[in-house]
């Protein structure tokens, strides 16, 4: 049986200051269940960008993916998150994740045992969020808490959702032991999804959401061509675990190695492939495609405008709802 899915936007991480307000609003009102707002270093800040969008609309859920734990005390996140839950409650879901190494290295943040700190960190933000005492003895690396807890005039009254950023197998398992979701980052195919929710192994409720390239046109090889520039970078060994489920995942590492540029590579990349690791197509393509991950276990499909107009696009993408 087909999971109900929620369809949500992403905010683009370089959208100019004077539309950010005015994109959160117009994905309000075209339908969108959601909107994800990302936190990319030399970028904006994920909670200030939550905390703007939530109060320029009204309905619309509000997801942060991702937080990287490691640049985070638990303590101080809490107090964020929970300012979050408590002005805009029912509307906020947070994702936590490693971060990108790159990056965490660049800020000398990245830990020793990154699995272990992004464990405790989340093991530690979901009983404060609740109001309760916790101490930790920072063996994750990132600092021990001793009896820290939020004044009761900051517990919100429904903790948000945590959800952790995360992929491969151990980190999977991990999410599904403290988490209380997963959010995968694109290509998000329908055997990768199948694939993810196995190795999280959640036995009771657990939100998966997934990202995805998209763009909608009544012309399908026209919206094709517009995503195939954002999947150049797939064939890279970090993505593995996308790849490995996918019935032409080995093809796709043979052609991405015989490739010279990641140009080269999006360029000979067939379009069944593109179509297959994308949301792109006709409204009808894509509302196939979605059913497709819904069916293999997703619960949230967050769609990333591809090439153009950010406005333009999200009105385009809309019409796949």
């Amino acid at each position: 049986m087909t999971r109900p899915l929620a369809v949500a936007a992403l905010l683009p991480r370089d959208l100019p200051a004077d539309q950010v307000l005015p994109f959160a609003r117009r994905a309000e009102q075209l339908g969108f269940d959601e909107l994800w707002v990302v936190e990319d270093l030399g970028f904006r800040g994920g909670v200030a960008q939550a905390a703007a969008v939530l109060a320029a609309t009204q309905r619309i859920r509000v997801g942060i993916g991702i937080l990287p734990a490691a640049v985070r005390n638990p303590a101080f996140a809490a107090m964020e998150v929970a300012t979050l839950a408590q002005l805009f409650p029912g509307r906020v879901d947070v994702g936590v994740g490693h971060g990108m190494p790159g990056w965490m290295r660049a800020v000398g943040a990245w830990p020793a045992r990154p699995l272990g700190l992004l464990e405790e960190h989340l093991s530690a933000l979901a009983p404060l969020l609740r109001g309760e005492a916790v101490t930790t003895e920072g063996a994750g690396g990132q600092g021990p808490l001793t009896d820290v807890r939020l004044d009761p005039s900051a517990v919100p009254g429904t903790a948000p959702r945590l959800l952790a950023g995360v992929r491969g197998p151990r980190s999977l398992a991990m999410s599904g032991r403290v988490a209380d979701g997963t959010v995968l980052a694109e290509p998000c195919a329908p055997e990768y999804v199948a694939a993810a929710r196995a190795q999280i192994g959640a036995t009771g409720p657990h939100r998966l959401v997934g990202y995805d390239v998209a763009a909608v046109d009544d012309d399908a090889a026209a919206a094709l061509a517009r995503v195939r520039p954002a999947l150049a970078w797939i064939g890279e060994p970090d993505w593995a675990p996308h790849l490995a489920p996918v019935p032409f995942g080995a093809e796709l590492a043979e052609l991405r190695a015989a490739c010279a540029t990641r140009a080269e590579f999006a360029a000979r990349m067939p379009d069944a492939w593109v179509a297959h690791l994308s949301l792109a197509g006709t409204p009808a393509d894509v509302r196939a495609a979605m059913a497709a991950r819904a069916a293999a276990g997703l619960d949230v499909s967050v769609l990333l405008p591809a090439a153009g107009d950010p406005l333009d696009a999200l009105v385009e993408l809309a019409r796949a709802l």
